[in-house]
């Protein structure tokens, strides 16, 4: 295998975590792989591998707000420069400085960095072979999951496979994404399945971890990306033979309140605590971004509130009639209160604002105390993942009852709606169905690019007149920050 040693931006002493709770994200110590071969070390270092996810660089922001590149939604805030970063990567305008793009790039970095360390350090220590099983699995996940986000956002990237040490090589080339995904991504993810307990093995101490179920979706969702259906498709029943389901309501996959944090539908969340010390706009930060950025700008309706994330008309128009899922998502006006408080469209650019993830005073008093956690996989994706690799496979009927199930709950419960379609006709019933289930949630962006070879997505964002957008955007700019500091980077191809 390919080995290229890449050393991140950061210093490589990792902020370990406190290992009794893993929702307490305290510091611990510093402890030294050479030096520190107890259990709790072990737990340690694994926990630092989670905390980059948790990072505006990732899904505390970057990652949400590709639903707005996405065309669902409009950056909104405050005018003027705020938020420019965002609006350049939506209008199909940015260059190799945006900002948005660096952080992306630079996110994964440091828990690819944390996530070797463990790989390195762990399998020698003494420890109980649960433990050591559990930390094994844990940073295969993890990495595969960095890996993931920047092979889909900017094709080839360098690869690095164990700690940086001095003397490595300061200036690797870019490794071919197929690569990354066949000795990467894919294998760690076969690992993690092995080596992960399932979701009822955890303590109440040790919700949130990586499981089972969440290694076998993520790679439901790398096969369904690569095109390899059937092997997705397996990777769903295997989710399904592990006992999660739906939540009966939409609305209890997100919110502050304990009841909607890893719930019985959730595959994999980012943890937040909340009650954080460190500054909110610090990487320690322990506060979740989405209610204070989403909220209706200076409502006062929630802690924060800058207005962000503002849904389009075009988005709005897509909602069946019946859809319950619509007064669980937007703000429209005419829509039930929140929190005893009436909307009114002049609140928005737009005339709509996201609601499924507000979190109400009563819970969050403030800019700097939202506890909700960020779902990155949840049950309704896997059985949308099911239902479109049957349909790829020629299963057009057998993929009526996985998106049935998702299409029931959302109470559009006429099964003839989505009978005796074609395979043309189920596919675009089974996208527009992840656009609605998963709507700002990350997904949407992902799931244009990776059709027909992105031209799905090129056709869409014309059809709602973002005519800058060309093949190049299809994968965002190599940072020329990173270039200038690495002459072997080659940028993407036009810009």
């Amino acid at each position: 295998m390919k080995k290229i040693f890449y050393i991140g931006f950061i210093s490589l002493t990792a902020i370990f975590c406190s290992c009794s709770d893993f929702l307490d994200k305290s510091p611990y110590e510093d402890p030294s792989a050479e030096t520190n071969t107890d259990e709790a070390s072990a737990i340690a270092m694994t926990n630092a591998a989670y905390q980059p996810m948790q990072r505006p660089k990732l899904y505390n922001m970057r990652m949400w707000a590709l639903d707005i590149v996405a065309g669902n939604s409009e950056v909104g805030a405050g005018g003027g420069t705020d938020g420019i970063e965002t609006i350049q990567l939506a209008n199909f305008t940015t260059g190799a400085d945006n900002s948005a793009a660096i952080d992306i790039w630079r996110g994964p970095n440091p828990g690819i960095m944390y996530c070797n360390t463990v790989l390195q350090s762990v399998p020698s220590m003494n420890i109980s072979e649960t433990i050591k099983n559990r930390c094994i699995g844990e940073a295969k996940f993890l990495r595969a999951n960095y890996y993931f986000i920047l092979v889909q956002l900017f094709g080839d990237v360098p690869l690095s496979l164990v700690p940086a040490k001095p003397g490595d090589d300061l200036y690797p080339v870019r490794t071919n994404k197929a690569t990354i995904y066949n000795e990467v991504i894919i294998p760690d993810l076969l690992d993690a399945i092995n080596l992960l307990p399932s979701r009822e093995e955890y303590n109440d101490n040790n919700k949130g971890r990586a499981t089972k179920g969440a290694a076998a979706g993520t790679l439901a969702k790398v096969y369904l990306t690569l095109g390899e259906y059937q092997k997705s498709i397996d990777m769903c029943k295997l989710v399904e033979q592990l006992g999660y389901t739906l939540n009966s309501d939409y609305s209890d996959c997100f919110g502050g309140e304990p009841k909607n944090k890893n719930t019985a539908e959730s595959l994999f969340e980012i943890q937040y605590y909340g009650l954080t010390k460190a500054d909110f706009w610090s990487d320690e930060n322990q506060a979740s971004w989405l209610s204070t950025y989403m909220g209706p700008r200076n409502s006062g309706w929630v802690g924060g509130g800058y207005g962000w994330n503002q849904p389009t008309q075009e988005f709005v128009n897509q909602y069946e009639s019946g859809d319950l899922r619509k007064d669980k998502t937007i703000f429209y006006e005419g829509c039930p209160p929140f929190d005893g408080k009436q909307y009114k469209s002049t609140m928005s650019s737009t005339g709509y604002n996201v609601r499924k993830f507000l979190v109400p005073l009563s819970i969050s008093p403030d800019y700097n105390t939202n506890s909700a956690n960020i779902i990155v996989l949840r049950y309704a994706d896997v059985l949308l993942m099911k239902a479109e690799a049957l349909n790829e496979l020629g299963h057009t009927t057998d993929a009526e009852e996985p998106l049935y199930e998702v299409r029931k709950r959302a109470g559009l419960t006429n099964r003839a709606d989505i009978e005796g379609l074609t395979q043309d006709e189920m596919r675009d019933k089974i996208i527009h169905e992840r656009r609605i289930e998963l709507a700002f949630e990350g997904h949407r962006w992902f799931d244009m690019i990776r059709l027909n070879d992105g031209q799905y997505a090129l056709d869409f964002l014309h059809s709602i007149g973002k005519v800058n957008a060309s093949r190049k955007h299809l994968l965002f700019p190599i940072p020329q920050k990173e270039i200038d500091a690495n002459p072997n980077l080659k940028q993407n191809t036009g810009y």
